[in-house]
């Protein structure tokens, strides 16, 4: 990675380079390290702050659905994961093991937690009084990516949260994992201001052993998309394979039926690159650890009076957790770059000018746009340009996201609009072997979402009659 003491700003546009602008961004704003092993990174305070409040907000969420935080081990014995057939299949690439040698058997590393929370899930349950069982833990995963990492996108560790239920009937099941993806939906919207696209996964792309997945789909400005969390209907099958299984009210016994959802780290790199620019961080006010900086404007003979008032201010505004950024060492200049790097929403600008006129100079780092506030109004008026940012973020990324999807009949067509980068929609039949099609000729791309129509129309690949779509896109 760049030193951040080598240049001050970004060296490149983000618009022509946006990986290595990314790249810049995560160093010079302090969000994330390359850890002395590939494919690991470490999270610094700025970011792992965001994650904190993603947390706080999400326990909110699980608070109200009464689901409970627990924590299982981090090894997993090797043959938990041969229980489940496809399942196995589907990790067995990503599996990292360390040697037990004392156990006569290979552990694995946690890739996800199904088989061992299930092996326990088996002996706490044993009557349909014991249901629903809704627990989620907190925790770190490994996968060894074989693919390029880049921190928060893909890594071979990361930190997320899976939420793991046991229901009696299908249909719990089933509106479990609607439910958990709007929940999703409206946290990643609400708080990192990044709009999503919700949906079935096809055959192809769903979770290993569920019957149906839904997902959460950010687009990035690079013409990619990427999958920011997942819900999944397990049905019965990890049931069948642990036995997980109750007796009903009628005294009969009856496997559970079962879902499982989780999002990670990724969220933060989909709000980088989604609202970062050639400045540097843009951040949501509601994931700024400081909302507003104070820079006064210092000149020898009106120094002490020019700060007294900058300290006021931040007083005033301590809710917001505002700072004064009172370094001597440093110029206006210097101080506003580096603010505007860290992404801090507010920059607040007082002078002897300033103080004269009683007003103080307010600068937007979204938009840069900057007027003149009252002293005896500025509380009010920070309070609602932090509102306008959050909306305002929200809404020029949702601009961006419908200006993406375009439409496709064939295959020609699709390869064009895949390199304008877009999101296209095709009528395509829900079948691995037509996807992979699909993904061959179009040199990698994937259908993020599929979904139902009531118009049908030809299969982009088999030109049969099929009343499903899929959106098509390159992915991180």
């Amino acid at each position: 990675m760049v030193n951040k003491k080598d240049e001050k700003g970004i060296s490149v546009e983000k618009s022509k380079d946006i990986s290595e602008w990314y790249t810049q961004v995560l160093q010079k704003a302090e969000l994330a390290d390359y850890a002395p092993i590939k494919g690991f990174m470490i999270i610094r305070p700025r970011a792992y702050y965001i994650w904190e409040k993603i947390q706080k907000e999400f326990d909110k969420v699980l608070e109200r659905l009464k689901v409970k935080n627990t924590y299982f081990p981090l090894l997993i014995p090797e043959n938990f994961f041969k229980k489940e057939a496809e399942h196995a299949e589907g990790f067995a690439p990503e599996l990292a093991y360390i040697e037990g040698k004392e156990e006569g058997e290979r552990l694995a590393l946690r890739p996800t937690s199904e088989t061992i929370m299930y092996d326990s899930y088996s002996k706490w349950i044993r009557s349909w009084r014991d249901l629903p069982l809704k627990l989620n833990q907190w925790a770190n995963v490994i996968r060894w990516e074989v693919k390029q990492t880049k921190p928060f996108l893909r890594t071979r560790e990361f930190l997320w949260q899976e939420g793991h239920c046991v229901f009696e009937t299908e249909k719990e099941a089933r509106e479990d994992m609607e439910k958990m993806a709007l929940e999703y939906q409206k946290l990643v919207e609400g708080l990192l201001a990044v709009p999503l696209i919700v949906g079935k996964k096809s055959e192809a792309e769903r979770f290993p052993g569920a019957r149906e997945t839904m997902t959460i789909e950010a687009f990035m400005p690079d013409g990619k998309a990427l999958q920011c969390g997942t819900s999944h209907n397990l049905g019965q099958g990890f049931a069948k394979s642990f036995d997980v299984k109750f007796l009903d009210k009628n005294e009969k016994e009856s496997y559970g039926w079962q879902t499982s959802w989780g999002f990670s780290t990724r969220l933060i790199g989909a709000m980088i690159m989604q609202h970062g620019d050639d400045k540097g961080l843009v951040l949501p006010p509601a994931v700024a650890r400081e909302k507003v900086v104070i820079v006064p404007i210092l000149f020898e003979d009106s120094r002490e009076k020019v700060l007294n008032k900058a300290k006021e201010i931040e007083k005033s505004l301590k809710k917001w957790n505002a700072k004064v950024d009172d370094r001597e060492e440093y110029k206006p200049g210097f101080k506003f770059s580096e603010h505007e790097m860290n992404g801090v929403p507010i920059r607040i600008e007082i002078g002897p000018k300033d103080l004269e006129k009683k007003t103080v100079v307010l600068v937007r780092r979204d938009t840069g746009d900057k007027e003149l506030v009252k002293m005896s109004g500025i509380e009010k008026r920070v309070e609602k340009v932090l509102e306008e940012i959050q909306e305002s973020l929200l809404e020029k990324a949702k601009k961006f996201l419908e200006g993406s999807i375009s439409e496709a009949k064939d295959m020609d067509e699709l390869k064009k609009e895949l390199n304008k980068k877009k999101i296209v929609k095709v009528y395509m039949k829900d079948d691995k072997e037509v996807e992979g099609n699909v993904k061959d000729q179009t040199e990698g791309a994937t259908s993020r979402i599929i979904e139902e129509t009531k118009k049908e129309g030809e299969c982009i690949v088999s030109g049969e009659k099929v009343n499903t779509v899929a959106y098509i896109a390159k992915a991180y």
